[in-house]
């Protein structure tokens, strides 16, 4: 694209972006309260509107909380990957995509990202997936648990991985599979634990390719009992809410 073409940013999103850059360059951590709004508007020399404008769409990516009342103002925080999954939800329900795109993303990604764990993994990561190992084990009964322990293990492996594209994609992948029918299917948990204890296996080895051989057979055994149980649900569409 020309650069003549380039459409100009609004006012709000070159503050957004001044802001971020401010909190960086002071080192701001999560907690930290950002200046008043009387020194904002004179900082950025804009008008009360954009400004918070600009607040309203940091809320909304994470970066900040906005405390109301006395004592109150902008709160930097930590952004996780729920506005990613969002984003990725608009944008694949535009284009029709079904729930299946989703679970050909994992296949292709997740074996990767394995093979980068079993290079890249602390001994805290990895006393991490085996504390995900324990406690699905001993909760095979409990299905909530046994879905948040499925989801914090594919998560710890992608943090495992040293790439935190890899971190934000998984996670967002996953949040939008918790809002699908494919997000609870019923399986046999046992079978699961024991594909994970493969993997953590593989893993603990330090073998980058016996990682992602059991990364890849795990998400393509799900993805054909997904395909057995509930078809239809792959074919759905990707909808936001």
């Amino acid at each position: 694209m020309a650069q003549g073409s380039l459409r100009p940013q609004k006012t709000a999103m070159l503050v957004a972006q001044r802001i971020v850059a401010d909190i960086n360059r002071r080192g701001n951590t999560v907690g930290d309260r950002l200046p008043p709004e009387k020194v904002m508007l004179d900082t950025y020399e804009v008008g009360r509107g954009t400004l918070r404008e600009s607040l309203r769409f940091l809320e909304l990516q994470g970066v900040l909380s906005l405390k109301p009342g006395p004592g109150g103002g902008p709160v930097v925080q930590q952004p996780d990957a729920s506005s990613l999954a969002t984003t990725l939800t608009l944008l694949l329900q535009f284009e029709h995509a079904p729930f299946r795109t989703i679970n050909e993303a994992r296949s292709s990604l997740e074996p990767m990202i394995a093979h980068l764990a079993a290079e890249r993994l602390s001994a805290e990561q990895l006393a991490g997936l085996k504390s995900s190992l324990d406690t699905m084990r001993d909760h095979l009964d409990d299905q909530n648990v046994f879905l948040a322990e499925n989801k914090r293990f594919h998560e710890l492996i992608a943090r495992g991985s040293g790439n935190p594209m890899f971190r934000y994609l998984i996670d967002a992948l996953l949040q939008i599979l918790d809002n699908s029918a494919i997000g609870h299917l019923e399986v046999r948990r046992s079978a699961v634990h024991e594909t994970h204890t493969r993997i953590y296996q593989a893993l603990a080895d330090r073998s980058p390719e016996a990682a992602a051989t059991a990364m890849a057979e795990h998400i393509n055994e799900y993805i054909r009992q997904a395909e057995n149980k509930n078809p239809g649900a792959l074919a759905a569409p990707i909808v936001w809410g």
